[in-house]
This record gives C-alpha cells, structure tokens and sequence, in this order.
C-alpha cells in the first residue's frame, strides 16, 4: 500500500510500501507547460505571436503538442476563410472597372488580372469542397498551409502589378502545390476521417451488416429493431451529418450556379461575336456593290474616250479625200480647156496650185 505525503517544497510525492522510495506524482494538466512560456500564455497572445509567421510554418507546429495543434488549427481554418474574402474583395474591385460588354474586356489593360483571379476562384472552390467538408465536421483542419501563402502571394503580385504576366505562369506553383495536396487528402487521410464522421456506425447498424450477438438465432423481426433504434446521441451524430450534408449540397448549388453564369456569359459573347460578322458581311457586300459600280463607270468612260477619239480620227481624212477629188476635177476641166482653143498658151494646173484654191 502506497501513502501519499507532502514534500518540504510543497510537492506531492508517493511512499511504495515496499521500496519506501519517494516518486513524484504526475503534474495536473493545467501545469504540463509551465516549463514552456510559449505554452504558457493565453491563447490570444500565441495567436498573435503566430500571426508574425507564415502558415506553412504554422502548420509544422502542430508537431509541438496537443494545445499547439488547437491554436494552429484554429489560425489554418481562419486563414482560409479570409483568403476567400480577401479573394472576393480583389475580383469585386477588378469587375468595377472593366467594361460590361465582353468585346471590350478583351483589350482592356486589366484583362489578364481577372483571368488570374478566375483561375484562383476555381482553384478555391476545389479546395474547399475537398478539405471543408470535414472542417466543418471538426475532424481535421485546413491541412496545407503553404497552399494559403502562395494564394495570398498571387493575390498581392495581381494587386502591386499594373501588367502581370498570363495566367498559366503565374498560377503554375498554385497548381501543381494544390494539387499534391489534395490528391494527398483524398487518398491517405480522407479513408481514416470517414470512418470518424458522425453516423458512420450508425449506417452498418441500420443496414444490418453487424450480426446480433448471442446464442438464440430465433429473435423475431421486432426484436431486430427494436435492438437496432438509434439512441438520441446516435440521433444527434444523424443531424449533425445532415447539417453537413446540407452544406456540401448548398455549396454544389452554388457552384452549378456559377457554372450557369459562365455559360450565360459564354453565350452571350457568342452573340456578340455572330452580331459582328454579319455587320461585317454587310460592309463587305456594301464595298462589293461600290466596287462593281465603280467598274461599270470605268467602262463607260472607256466607251466614250473611244467612241470621242474615232470620231476626231475620221474627220481630216474626209477632207483630204474631198480636196483630192477637187484638185482631180480642176486638172481634168483645164486640160478640156486647152484642147478647145487648140495650141493656146496654158498654164498647167499643179497639185499647190490647187490647194491654193481650196
């Protein structure tokens, strides 16, 4: 039999009857980290310590111990919640200043920032369906830390920088990072935490997988159930996963809406783009009309300059023909003349002489 006494500096120690050695009792819990005065402080005060640092390093101290875990998961989940409203507060000020019409948010200098944070809104979603699920199950926290600084990192370069570079170079650390990190979750950490979630047990129950102990395999089918009726805390879990159920549904809801927007969107630009190209057709068909017009007058100026030049061309020829038969008239009237007054002196008629008379 072991008595227990009080030391000569206040503590407790134990006398084994058989060894008579003094042990020291284990330490009450809320005296476990009075060696550490981290741990020591109150919690708002670590949490203010650890807000100096970031959250990939915040997520190795959940290694420290059980009351450092709490702190960090607490400051995990926190981080992400304001990652997605700081996220939101960005987009909002990039869509006040980009044009409505979806023609004109193609050349518009901030094009390339409201790719970048469509890319990071998708890239949110696709965590927060994977890891808050069972955040809000309070079965594990937001794991990756890393994942929230390169997010803010990525918001603050769209903020500070006036022409960032395209999407895909800028988003490729987020990427690939998110991606491990869910692909981890999925498949090493998501089959231990589902067979924590509340009524997990409970649904093997009611199906009736377990099989009723006992030696007596004649019990009745009332007696089934009544073995198998949930208690009020089972019924509780129930709830719970309903709640979580509800916000997984309302959280898929959301985003079937946002992929209808898209699609609206996406519709809409290609209304766009069909209302350009027959406004284009139609300047087209308006310059081929000018265009045959202007051939048309060609043509006509062609057919008078020709029609005005052969009738320049005809005219001296008429009058030389004309002049010729008159000077051919002259000769042959004066050669007349000489032959009736026999030998008389005549003067011969010369071709200058005729065109002197003309």
């Amino acid at each position: 039999m072991a008595a227990v006494v009080e030391r000569f500096d206040g503590g407790v120690c134990s006398l084994d009857s058989d060894l008579m050695s003094p042990r020291l009792a284990t330490p009450p819990p809320d005296h476990q980290h009075q060696n550490n005065p981290l741990l020591g402080l109150p919690i708002v005060a670590i949490e203010t310590v650890l807000n100096f640092m970031s959250y990939d390093e915040i997520s190795l101290l959940r290694a420290v111990s059980k009351r450092m875990d709490i702190i960090c998961q607490r400051i995990l989940n926190q981080g992400f919640l304001r990652v997605e409203r700081y996220h939101s507060l960005c987009q909002r000020q990039v869509k006040a200043q980009l044009p409505r019409r979806e023609s004109e948010r193609r050349n518009h200098s901030l094009a390339r920032h409201a790719d970048i944070l469509a890319a990071v809104e998708t890239r949110l979603s696709l965590l927060n369906m994977t890891f808050m699920k069972y955040v809000d199950s309070s079965l594990c926290c937001f794991i990756p830390g890393k994942v929230i600084d390169e997010i803010y990192r990525v918001l603050r370069y769209v903020n500070s920088t006036r022409a960032p570079q395209r999407a895909h170079e800028v988003l490729q650390e987020l990427r690939d990072i998110s991606s491990m990190a869910m692909e981890y979750f999925d498949e090493k950490i998501v089959p231990i935490l589902k067979k924590r979630l509340p009524g997990a047990d409970l649904s093997g129950r009611l199906m009736g997988s377990a099989p009723v102990a006992g030696s007596s395999t004649s019990l009745t089918t009332m007696s089934l159930l009544a073995k198998n009726t949930p208690s009020r805390s089972e019924m509780t879990k129930v709830q719970q996963q309903v709640k979580v159920n509800g916000a997984s549904v309302s959280a898929l809801r959301r985003e079937v809406q946002e992929v209808r927007v898209k699609q609206l969107e996406q519709q809409k630009q290609l209304q766009d783009q069909e209302q350009k190209l027959l406004e284009q057709t139609q300047v087209i068909g308006e310059q081929n009309a000018r265009l045959a017009e202007l051939e048309h007058k060609l043509r006509e100026l062609m057919d008078t300059g020709a029609g005005m030049a052969s009738r320049t061309g005809a005219k001296p020829g008429a009058g030389a023909a004309a002049a010729s038969a008159g000077c051919g008239a002259a000769a042959s009237s004066s050669l007349a003349g000489s032959a009736a007054l026999g030998r008389g002196r005549t003067s011969p008629v010369t071709p200058s002489a005729c065109a002197a008379r003309n």
